[in-house]
């Protein structure tokens, strides 16, 4: 995938429908990482200017890259500052058009677009298992296999350190409160308003795993399928390798890893 995550598409087909006007005055979005590039690559390639508000503890490699592909960041402390208040200022002050990174009809439909190939490699499927954290991906993943396979189950894949998706879904009521603690940096954020409604009606269940799951699924995949896989993109992996899913007796499950920059500095073993 372009930039190595699942972001790319979302974040490409977001700035492709902003009008011409907003496209010259630039974007502003807040991302951890992993749509930090996807905005910031899309944006290069459509000639948009970008910036990217981002936490000062993100992955060093995710930083390095998003300033690689020329977006200008503005960092901020995730424990005492708003991500939303400091975008909304930039916007304001700047004139931007703000690109929100997950609860954005357009970033959801091209996130989407992961199942759509995953569908047309293999049509018949029991389920599919994507991560969660906004839920950007596994929304759009819900609505396309709605088109596409109505009998496939979508499961969405949770760490237990940021886990409101899980408790939105049993509830019955969106969570918007929690202070996330996980390896897994690119799902410490809450669902929004526009994917909470796909998951709790289209999402069979949320299967919770703790942070020693997802390190052993992450390295599982780097010794034994050679693949390259961040903490975040593993959560699904061991999702399907935990015995509360292996239980539902499913044969035939498509995993989406979603991605792979890895600090490799900071690997978890």
């Amino acid at each position: 995938q372009r930039m190595g995550a699942f972001k790319f598409r979302g974040a490409y087909n977001a700035l492709s429908r902003l009008s011409q006007a907003e496209k010259a005055r630039g974007v502003v979005t807040h991302s951890s990482g992993n749509h930090a590039q996807g905005i910031a690559l899309a944006a290069k390639l459509l000639g948009i200017s970008a910036v990217i508000v981002m936490p000062t503890d993100a992955p060093a490699s995710k930083l390095a890259a998003t300033r690689g592909y020329g977006a200008e960041i503005v960092p901020y402390d995730r424990l005492t500052q708003d991500r939303a208040e400091i975008s909304a200022q930039v916007a304001r002050e700047r004139g931007l058009a703000f690109v929100h990174p997950y609860d954005n009809p357009h970033v959801m439909a091209g996130q989407g677009t992961a199942a759509l190939e995953l569908f047309e490699e293999i049509p018949a499927l029991d389920a599919i298992v994507a991560p969660v954290g906004g839920g950007g991906l596994v929304s759009g993943t819900a609505l396309c296999a709605s088109e596409l396979s109505p009998s496939t189950s979508i499961f969405a894949a949770e760490p237990a350190g940021a886990d409101d998706a899980a408790r939105s879904k049993a509830s019955g009521v969106l969570v918007t409160e929690q202070t996330p603690r996980t390896i897994a940096d690119g799902l410490r954020t809450t669902l929004g308003l526009l994917t909470w409604p796909v998951i709790r009606d289209r999402v069979a269940d949320v299967i919770v795993v703790d942070d020693g799951a997802i390190v052993r699924a992450m390295r599982l995949l780097f010794e034994r399928a050679k693949l390259v896989v961040e903490p975040s993109g593993a959560v699904p992996l061991a999702a399907v390798l935990d015995e509360r899913f292996r239980a539902r007796g499913l044969s035939r499950v498509g995993v989406i890893l979603s991605g792979g920059n890895v600090d490799l500095d900071a690997l978890p073993w």
